[in-house]
C-alpha cells in the first residue's frame, strides 16, 4: 500500500528560496509554495497542509505574527520558522503564543532540513493518533469509526472527482455536479459516452464520494471477455466445474462485497448472460458455478457503454428489464470534440505526467500546436489525445513541440487554425476578434508574472486561474521560456 506524503507549505517572499526550498523536500514531501502571509492562508483554506514552514522576515506580515494566526485557525498544522541569527529574539519571544515547533536558522543544510521535516511529519502522526485515542474514550467505537470513514471519504472523492480535467465553462462540470449528488445513494448508475472519455475514471469518483468507499472497486470488462469466462469471473466456480476449473474461485462479485462492481461495456454482453445478471441483481445473490447454494452480496453495479443500449432495448438486442435495472441513474460523458476548452488543460496534465518518463523535464507545447489539438475532432478521445503527447516526446529533438511533430491526421486538421497568426499583421492589429483577445491575454499574462518575478501561484491567483490553467495558458502563448 502506497502512503500519501506529508504536505508542507513554503512561505516564503523570494522565489529562489522557494524553490531551493522544493528542491530539497519535493521527493519525500508534497510541496505547495506562497510568496506571502495572505497567500498561504487563502491556499490553506483550500488544501490541507500538514507542515508549514515559513520565513520569519517577509513584506507585510512577520513570520511569528502569521504562524500565531496559523495557530488558531488550523491548530493541527505543525509549525517551523526559518530565519537569519538577527530575528532570534523577535523569533524566541513569540515562539510560545505562536506555537513554533523549531526554529531553523539560515543558512540551512538540505540533510538537517529534510531531518527535521521528517520529525514533523512524525509528529503531526502522532498527534492525529492521540486525538483518534482521545475520541475513542469519549465515544463508542462505532462512531469514532463513522467519523473517520467520513472524512477520509470526502478526502478520496474530491480527489477522484479533481482527476476529471476539465475547465470551469466545461459541460463536463455539470456531470461532475449530477454524480456526487447521486454518489451517496444507493441506486445503479449506467455511464453511457464514447470510448476515452474516462467512464471508469467517473465510476471511481462516485464510488469514492459514496458510502460504499472503504469497500473495493472491482472491474471488469465485459466486452473482453467470453460469456462462459465472464460468468465464472463474475460469479465464480468451485473445483471441477468444467474443464481446468482444478480450484475454487472467487467471483468479483464476492470481491467486491460492501463496495461497487463496475462493469464496462456491458452492451456488449450476450442475451443469454443478460438474463444471468438480471437473476443475481433482483436477488442479490450469486451462484457459483458448479455450486449448489447462492451466496448473498451486497454490491452496487455500475455500468457503462458506448452503445446506445435504448436503441438496442428497441431492437431486442438488449433486454429492457435489465436495461431498467442498470439505469437508476444515467450518466452521460461528452466528447472531448464537445469541450475543446478542455484540452489545454488536459494536454498540459498529460505532459507533466510523461516528462519524466521521456526525459524531457523541460518539454513545451507550441502555441501552433495547442490550435491543432483544439482544431482535432478526437475520435479516439482522450486516449488519442493521451497517444499524441507520447508521439510528440519520442520524435521530439529538442523542448519545443511544435506541430510538425503531430500526427498527420491532427496536424492537417488543424492546418487553418495554425496558419492563422501567421496571417495577422501584429503592427496593424488586423486578424479575427479571438486573435486580438489572445495577444492581450497574452500581455497581461507577462506583466503579472514579471511583476511578481515569476512566482507563478500568486499569478494565477490574481488573474483568477488555477496553477493547471496558468500552466496551460503559458504553454499556449509560448510564454513558459519568457518567463
Amino acid at each position: 500500500m502506497t502512503v500519501a506524503k506529508a504536505v508542507v507549505l513554503v512561505v516564503d517572499d523570494e522565489v529562489r528560496s522557494q524553490e531551493a526550498l522544493r528542491r530539497t523536500l519535493e521527493e519525500d514531501f508534497t510541496v505547495l509554495a506562497a510568496g506571502s502571509a495572505d497567500e498561504a492562508a487563502a491556499l490553506m483554506g483550500r488544501e490541507f497542509v500538514h507542515i508549514l514552514l515559513c520565513d520569519q522576515r517577509m513584506p507585510g506580515t512577520s513570520g511569528v505574527d502569521f504562524l500565531k494566526q496559523v495557530r488558531q485557525q488550523w491548530p493541527d498544522t505543525v509549525r517551523i520558522i526559518i530565519s537569519g541569527f538577527t530575528d532570534a529574539e523577535d523569533i524566541i519571544a513569540g515562539i510560545n503564543e505562536a506555537g513554533i515547533w523549531q526554529y531553523i536558522l539560515k543558512p540551512w543544510h538540505p540533510e538537517q532540513l529534510l531531518l527535521t521535516l521528517r520529525g514533523a511529519a512524525e509528529l503531526w502522526r502522532l498527534q492525529q493518533a492521540h486525538q483518534r485515542l482521545t475520541l475513542e474514550l469519549r465515544e463508542s467505537p462505532e462512531v469514532v469509526r463513522r467519523r473517520v470513514r467520513e472524512k477520509q471519504g470526502r478526502a478520496r472523492a474530491d480527489a477522484a472527482f479533481s482527476r476529471l480535467v476539465r475547465s470551469a465553462q466545461s459541460p463536463l462540470n455539470e456531470v461532475c455536479r449530477l454524480a456526487e449528488r447521486v454518489a451517496p445513494h444507493e441506486m445503479s448508475i449506467l455511464i453511457t459516452g464514447e470510448s476515452g472519455t474516462g467512464k471508469e475514471l467517473l465510476a471511481r469518483a462516485v464510488h469514492y464520494a459514496s458510502r460504499r468507499a472503504d469497500g473495493a472497486f472491482v472491474v471488469e470488462n465485459c466486452g473482453a471477455v467470453p460469456d462462459t469466462l465472464l460468468e465464472s469471473e463474475l460469479f465464480g466456480h468451485k473445483r471441477g466445474a468444467y474443464t481446468g476449473a482444478y480450484e475454487d474461485r472467487v467471483g468479483l462479485f464476492q470481491q467486491a462485497d460492501g463496495g461497487t462492481i463496475f462493469l464496462d461495456e456491458i452492451g456488449e454482453t450476450s442475451p443469454a448472460f443478460q438474463v444471468k445478471l438480471l437473476r443475481a441483481l433482483q436477488g442479490g445473490e450469486i451462484r457459483p458455478l458448479g455450486s449448489p447454494r447462492a451466496i448473498s452480496v451486497d454490491v452496487r453495479v455500475i455500468t457503462a457503454t458506448n452503445r446506445d443500449l435504448e436503441a438496442d432495448v428497441r431492437s431486442g438486442r438488449f433486454r429492457e428489464d435489465l436495461y431498467y435495472r442498470l439505469a437508476g441513474m444515467k450518466l452521460h460523458l461528452p466528447p472531448l470534440r464537445e469541450r475543446p476548452m478542455d484540452i489545454p488543460l488536459i494536454a498540459a496534465e498529460l505532459l507533466d505526467a510523461r516528462r519524466d518518463q521521456a526525459e524531457r523535464h523541460a518539454a513545451l507545447l507550441a502555441p501552433e500546436t495547442l490550435r491543432c489539438l483544439e482544431a482535432y475532432a478526437w475520435p479516439g478521445n482522450v486516449r488519442e489525445l493521451q497517444n499524441e503527447i507520447m508521439r510528440m516526446l519520442a520524435l521530439a529533438d529538442a523542448d519545443r513541440l511544435g506541430a510538425e511533430l503531430l500526427s498527420p491526421a491532427v496536424r492537417s486538421a488543424g492546418g487553418k487554425v495554425a496558419a492563422a497568426p501567421a496571417a495577422r499583421d501584429e503592427n496593424t492589429g488586423t486578424g479575427g476578434l479571438r486573435g486580438r483577445v489572445e495577444r492581450i491575454e497574452a500581455e497581461v499574462i507577462r506583466e503579472t508574472l514579471a511583476r511578481l518575478r515569476g512566482n507563478k501561484s500568486r499569478a494565477a491567483e490574481e488573474l483568477g486561474l488555477s496553477r493547471v490553467g496558468l500552466r496551460a495558458k503559458l504553454a499556449r502563448y509560448g510564454l513558459e521560456r519568457a518567463e
